[in-house]
């Protein structure tokens, strides 16, 4: 069976190596002339560890990762801890997978290593897709037409592919948007900051954790508003994090202060579909279902997208696609929609207004570390993307699906 993957992104590489220990032959095909991931951190729970695991990439991703040792949960006025709960040796000895916090650049390259030179193009833009009963044919920009047997469209939150398949979708503001950056270790030895902060405030919340063995401090400060561009390089105007966490505990204001140069980025997300495929064409990661990034879940349920996918079609003839799709898409589709959910409710709690509210989630929070080791979010990472809720029974059934014209 032949595969082809748009986007080179963590979804895409993951498919990739997955569709590759399936038995596919794969083509990834990438816009952009080089891998390219944002300067940025994310967070991998034990669910997206175990997958890493089984595509033989956890070491090669561990061995970049920052130490994440604790996770505190902090006011936003004074940096009074409102709980803590471990993210160390402790998570992986209790769900067999660790938790790590790693460079996005660093994934990609950890995951891209695994991929052969020669089952990659990259420049390659995809500017439609067609199919019939036996194949789909992905068109290039330069005019050419690649046929396979399947094709995964990780094309990201922007994608293509997604309206071709469904028709004008358009990518969903979240009304909240982040102030993002990358320090030095240095430059904030002095502060005495938790290995893993997330400070909660009114409107906002700031969170930080290290990466690259903790030479890097990743800093990622969440804000309401009402309009920003869903962009990884447009500049904040200078001074303007400062303002919007003004007032904020000293060492918040020190670390927005000391990390110069920021980055706004609007957090967009993607209305929840009743499907994600049509024949032999399916959407994978963000282009399926976008969230916010509350629970540290984005790039995992990708990753687990990936893993079952390999999973339905492991020895898939080419005529069993459309059927495979279709277990892949009920294995899939109400965890990480109800993730998205989720991330959102999540997103609302960490931003209540002082006063009654906020101080009843401080309350209800406290007793939930005092009753449990690991976070709320921890409820999804014992997940393992391999246990098939629904199993294949009987005979395979080939099916006809309805085409879009390119």
């Amino acid at each position: 069976m032949r595969a082809i993957v748009m986007g080179a992104g963590i979804g895409g590489l993951a498919a990739t190596l997955a569709l590759r220990r399936a038995g596919a032959e794969v083509t990834l095909v990438e816009q952009t002339p080089r891998y390219t991931e944002a300067g940025a951190g994310i967070q991998l729970a034990p669910n997206a560890t175990r997958v890493l695991r089984r595509l033989g990439r956890l070491d090669a991703v561990a061995a970049l990762s920052g130490p994440p040792g604790h996770l505190s949960f902090r006011s936003w006025s004074d940096g009074t801890e409102i709980c803590r709960y471990t993210l160390g040796r402790e998570v992986d000895d209790a769900f067999g997978a660790p938790y790590l916090q790693v460079h996005r650049a660093d994934l990609q390259q950890a995951l891209a290593a695994a991929v052969p030179p020669g089952a990659v193009r990259l420049g390659t833009e995809v500017v439609g897709i067609d199919q019939d009963d036996r194949s789909a044919t992905v068109t290039t920009a330069h005019g050419e037409r690649l046929s396979a047997h399947l094709v995964v469209a990780a094309d990201g939150i922007r994608s293509a592919a997604r309206q071709w398949l469904f028709g004008t979708d358009e990518a969903v503001f979240s009304r909240t948007a982040a102030y993002r950056a990358l320090l030095p270790a240095a430059a904030v030895a002095d502060l005495e900051l938790p290995d893993t902060g997330i400070w909660l405030g009114p409107g906002r919340h700031f969170v930080h954790y290290w990466l690259r063995r903790g030479e890097l401090l990743n800093v990622v400060a969440v804000f309401g508003t009402e309009t920003a561009h869903e962009s990884w390089t447009e500049r904040a105007e200078p001074g303007e994090p400062l303002r919007a966490f003004e007032g904020w505990e000293d060492r918040v204001v020190q670390v927005l202060t000391r990390a110069g140069q920021m980055y706004r980025w609007g957090i967009y997300t993607r209305a929840p579909l009743p499907r994600w495929h049509i024949g032999r064409v399916t959407l994978l990661g963000d282009s399926a279902h976008a969230m916010v990034p509350f629970q540290a879940q984005g790039a995992a349920q990708a990753i687990l997208d990936a893993a079952v996918l390999g999973d339905c079609l492991t020895d898939a003839a080419p005529d069993d696609v459309p059927e495979a799709l279709d277990r892949y898409v009920r294995r899939r589709l109400a965890a990480a929609t109800g993730m998205q959910a989720r991330s959102a409710s999540a997103g609302e709690e960490f931003h209540l207004p002082d006063g009654p509210a906020a101080q009843a989630r401080n309350a209800r929070m406290a007793a939930h570390a005092a009753e449990h080791r690991f976070w709320s979010a921890s409820s999804a990472w014992g997940t393992d993307a391999l246990e098939d809720p629904a199993p294949r029974s009987g005979p395979r059934n080939r099916m006809n699906a309805p085409r879009r014209p390119n």
